[in-house]
């Protein structure tokens, strides 16, 4: 896997991944940014809740349930000593369709957890204490 940034002025830098895909990153205002973009530390959280993401949306599949929506909103805290990284993160799945059998969403929530999400577990083993937990929602059958 590979990557690369071009700094494109003041605090912002253009991301692009082996597979072609740009981000544009910029910096606070009061780090010499102009807000054109998210922090770094930003999508390294998007990048967890993508990955975690994915492998719970891929799990329920095979597991044949009917998933119409799947939102991930992630909390976090960091150090306040430099380096500002992350001390504790808190994933919440909120998991819609029809018919969801409780014990599989939990059971994909920890799969991805424990086995397959590369993001948590690396962001664990480096010392960050990562939280899930999940809320099913029915889907409307009429809308």
């Amino acid at each position: 896997m590979k990557a690369r940034i071009d700094w494109t002025g003041a605090a912002s830098f253009l991301g692009t991944s082996g597979s072609g895909h740009s981000v544009q990153m910029d910096g606070p205002p009061d780090h010499g940014g102009e807000n054109r973009g998210p922090r770094p530390m930003e999508l390294l959280l998007l990048g967890l809740g993508g990955c975690t993401s994915f492998d719970v949306m891929s799990i329920l599949k095979k597991s044949r349930q009917a998933v119409t929506d799947c939102v991930t909103e992630l909390t976090a805290e960091r150090s306040e000593a430099v380096p500002a990284v992350f001390t504790r993160i808190h994933i919440h799945f909120i998991v819609t369709g029809n018919n969801l059998k409780d014990s599989l969403v939990k059971r994909a929530v920890a799969l991805s957890a424990e086995k397959y999400c590369s993001a948590s577990i690396m962001l664990e083993q480096g010392g960050v204490e990562i939280t899930h937990d999940y809320s099913i929602k029915s889907a409307d059958r009429e809308g």
